[in-house]
């Protein structure tokens, strides 16, 4: 895990989570950490455990020099398509960090230009980001966790769908659920919730 892509350069890592989901927003967190941080857990959120991303993350948000995490909702999701959405979501998350980072480290191949003050900040991205660069995992890890207390809470008002369980992905309980009780307004209704049906 590299603490960084250029030294003594202020870099925030930039992650979503909740992208393949059919229910609940998509989260997004954009962290800054020192350059000396580690963490020997510290990883892509998908590779740790529930347990271990619950305990990295009050870690990362003591330990940071800066942190946000930010969503966008199932309604803008419909409206902009779940790219754009992931994108906007990282763009809310830089917007919330208090200190103003240099450059950006994206997860992923998609992004678009982040402006601040008419100042476009550079940015970079990385497939498997997350995997490579300490403060992207942090940002995937902040993401994750908040992304799931979300969708556990959504649960208690929706309990017939499992998110405490599935957190809102296309698992076989969800769709059997989505058939049954119809859809919630925490829906994406652009999705294909349902497969589409065999014809003989």
């Amino acid at each position: 895990m590299l603490p960084f892509a250029e030294k003594n350069r202020c870099e925030a890592g930039c992650d979503e989570a909740g992208r393949g989901c059919l229910a609940g927003p998509v989260f997004a967190a954009a962290v800054i950490l020192p350059e000396d941080f580690h963490h020997p857990w510290l990883n892509d959120s998908k590779q740790l455990s529930e347990k271990k991303r619950d305990l990295l993350r009050p870690i990362i948000e003591q330990e940071a020099l800066a942190w946000c995490v930010a969503e966008v909702s199932p309604e803008e999701i419909d409206q902009i398509n779940i790219l754009q959405a992931s994108i906007t979501g990282m763009h809310r998350a830089v917007d919330g960090l208090k200190i103003r980072p240099e450059h950006l480290l994206i997860d992923g191949n998609r992004f678009k230009p982040y402006h601040y003050n008419g100042v476009t900040i550079p940015h970079t991205c990385y497939v498997h980001g997350d995997a490579r660069f300490a403060s992207i995992a942090a940002a995937s890890i902040l993401a994750k966790t908040y992304r799931d207390e979300r969708m556990v809470e959504l649960a208690k008002a929706y309990p017939g769908y499992r998110w405490e369980i599935n957190k809102g992905y296309p698992t076989k309980d969800h769709r059997a659920a989505i058939a049954e009780l119809g859809i919630t307004p925490h829906h994406r209704k652009t999705f294909r919730l349902l497969p589409d049906p065999v014809l003989f």
